[in-house]
């Protein structure tokens, strides 16, 4: 198979996943289902999809409607009912804050006869950010920071977000009461949670104090003092836990899922199949290491070469990456700088990997590409594979030789998509 042939099969499958994650295919069946209330009508909203989830509201909404919703910075689109705002992620910062606080204030004083239209995508945990009563900001920086760099999980790193946060872990849907809410989600974690879509704002909560200490007792996290004062007291039982399970203040509360990270990787097998590939998915909540799953992988993809009929394998879900050099991370472009070195170039397989957001860790770049030729290249070039990915440089890596996937800001986010091409 030819270079040009095979980036073009990999881009239109990834292309696929993401327009089947688009707010106005997902989101717009379940809003012509919605009754208006007798009262007001409010939306609220934070993440990566929250800007085209909001224009999918207003454009299938014929009654009144205001509201305010936060996204990432160049995730915003025109509105003309509902406030869009922008703020920074994937570390938080004052205007993520500023918006929090604003939407708190908004679900204030709501009666029975309103409705609350939640709009929740990934990011939303950086974005839509309230210290917890005697934390600063800069506190929640400074721990976001560190679970960033320690190769936790999302769900692990939720965990103690929801624990320092005054709206996350179903704080928001309990300031919101008694108006009925209604929160509609855009699932970008391994088992579609939705207490861990966005730390969970309008979702009741199975984790406790005592879980976020030891979320940063596994990774080694020494807090800020005032971080490791309040989770004390609160698994002390000092400060009143996030609402669990079965907590009668939720009942007014309802989510739909609108879309998931599988429902992306069956587009993407639509797409292979057309074009004369056998899909086999691989899973979409695949975590771990970055090199650890392409290790894996690399084992599968032997599995599948040579075999005589041509193949694409395809996984989703989240890896992380351990960060000790100083280059410009990246865990899609890690994971396949890791598995470059893994299949040593093997001449039949060809690879995209890419996160659906179009952001790969915080570089405006969704990830990269693998040819046959790859590792060669790179040493034509005089770049050094294996200290690329010592030096967690991945993004440098293939920016070098050219096959960087760029695609602008998705306003979506069904989390990473990996594919491989065999024969």
């Amino acid at each position: 198979m030819d270079r040009d042939t095979a980036f073009r099969q990999l881009r239109t499958m990834f292309d696929a996943a993401i327009a089947a994650a688009s707010p106005q295919v997902c989101l717009t069946p379940y809003l012509k289902q919605l009754q208006p209330p007798k009262g007001r009508t409010l939306v609220i909203g934070a993440g990566k999809a929250a800007a085209a989830m909001a224009k999918a509201v207003e454009d299938n909404w014929t009654g009144a409607l205001s509201g305010l919703v936060v996204t990432r910075d160049g995730y915003e689109l025109p509105t003309s009912r509902i406030e869009c705002v922008i703020a920074k992620h994937p570390v938080p910062d004052e205007r993520g804050r500023a918006a929090a606080g604003r939407m708190l204030e908004m679900v204030q004083g709501l009666s029975a006869d309103d409705l609350v239209i939640a709009l929740i995508s990934g990011g939303g945990s950086a974005l839509l950010t309230a210290p917890a009563p005697g934390l600063s900001l800069a506190d929640k920086q400074a721990v976001n920071r560190a679970l960033l760099a320690s190769g936790a999980p999302i769900g692990e790193m939720n965990v103690v977000r929801k624990h320092l946060s005054a709206i996350k872990g179903g704080r928001l849907a309990l300031a919101a009461r008694p108006a009925r809410i209604v929160t509609y989600l855009i699932s970008d974690v391994p088992g579609d949670d939705p207490g861990v879509i966005a730390s969970g704002p309008t979702v009741a909560d199975a984790s406790t104090f005592a879980d976020a200490q030891a979320v940063l007792a596994k990774y080694r996290i020494d807090p800020p003092p005032a971080v490791r004062a309040h989770l004390e007291a609160g698994a002390a039982g000092r400060i009143e836990e996030t609402p669990k399970p079965g907590d009668s203040r939720l009942s007014h509360a309802t989510t739909v899922m609108t879309v998931t990270p599988m429902r992306a990787l069956e587009a993407v097998a639509g797409v292979a199949r057309r074009e004369g590939y056998e899909p086999v998915i691989l899973g979409d909540a695949i975590e771990g290491l970055a090199r650890d799953v392409a290790r894996e992988h690399a084992r599968r993809i032997s599995e599948f070469s040579g075999k005589g009929r041509p193949v694409a394998l395809i996984s989703g879900g989240e890896t992380t990456v351990e960060v000790r050099g100083k280059g410009r991370g990246g865990r899609n472009v890690e994971y396949l700088l890791a598995l470059a070195l893994e299949l040593g170039g093997r001449p039949d397989v060809w690879s995209l990997a890419g996160d659906t957001d179009g952001v790969d860790g915080i570089e405006d770049i969704a990830g990269a590409r693998l040819s046959p030729d790859t590792l060669a290249r790179a040493k034509a070039a005089g770049i050094d594979a294996r200290a690329r990915l010592e030096d967690n440089d991945g993004h440098g890596f293939f920016e070098a030789l050219g096959d960087s996937i760029v695609t602008g800001p998705t306003r979506t986010n069904v989390n990473d998509c990996r594919i491989s091409l065999i024969g």
